[in-house]
């Protein structure tokens, strides 16, 4: 497996994939008051690392577990996605619950959760790469760095834009994951 793709196309796929995190760090960021450096650098870490470790399983295991990883993959998504938007939207609209924590990701089960839903599609890239013959090692790298920035570029912009917008922040935030999830099945239904 000697062949390498170009560094052009590994930065847009790199970024493509970064996307869901991205989304997912800002609308977390929404509700999670004030956020340390540490708690960001780790939730960054922990969604970079698993678009390096994801690809190259997938990978290496090829064509082994793809098929019963391809029927699941975006219901599973969907359904972790689905669950803590629609918490979101009704701690949002819950007049009493003055603590935001749905998309808490700083809880240790919900960023292994998070971190799953958005590294799916990473998974899915290691076949890909296994079918073409096309090296993964350095490629992996640069998904995981791409989505380490943009999951800490999206904790940073939520965090700031959730303190000043509260609850209403809050709602979007939970619309914007159930639309994420619903937009992983159909893409998955219309392949």
């Amino acid at each position: 497996m000697s062949h390498v793709m170009d560094i052009p196309s590994l930065i847009l796929l790199s970024v493509g994939l970064a996307m869901d995190a991205f989304s997912v760090a800002l609308v977390a960021g929404f509700g999670l008051g004030k956020i340390k450096f540490m708690d960001t650098a780790k939730v960054s870490s922990s969604f970079g690392v698993a678009h390096i470790v994801m690809p190259i399983l997938d990978w290496l295991m090829g064509s082994t577990i793809i098929g019963f990883i391809q029927r699941w993959d975006h219901w599973v998504a969907f359904i972790l996605l689905a669950f803590v938007g629609g918490r979101m939207i009704q701690e949002g609209w819950d007049e009493a619950s003055g603590e935001i924590n749905a998309c808490d990701l700083l809880n240790f089960t919900s960023l292994v959760m998070f971190t799953v839903a958005v590294s799916i599609d990473a998974l899915a890239v290691g076949l890909s790469f296994s079918l073409q013959e096309l090296s993964i090692w350095v490629p992996s790298l640069y998904m995981g760095a791409g989505t380490l920035v943009f999951t800490f570029i999206g904790l940073t912009i939520g965090n700031k834009t959730g303190a000043r917008f509260g609850k209403k922040a809050q709602i979007v935030g939970g619309l914007i994951l159930i639309f994420i999830g619903l937009r992983v099945v159909i893409t998955h239904i219309f392949q």
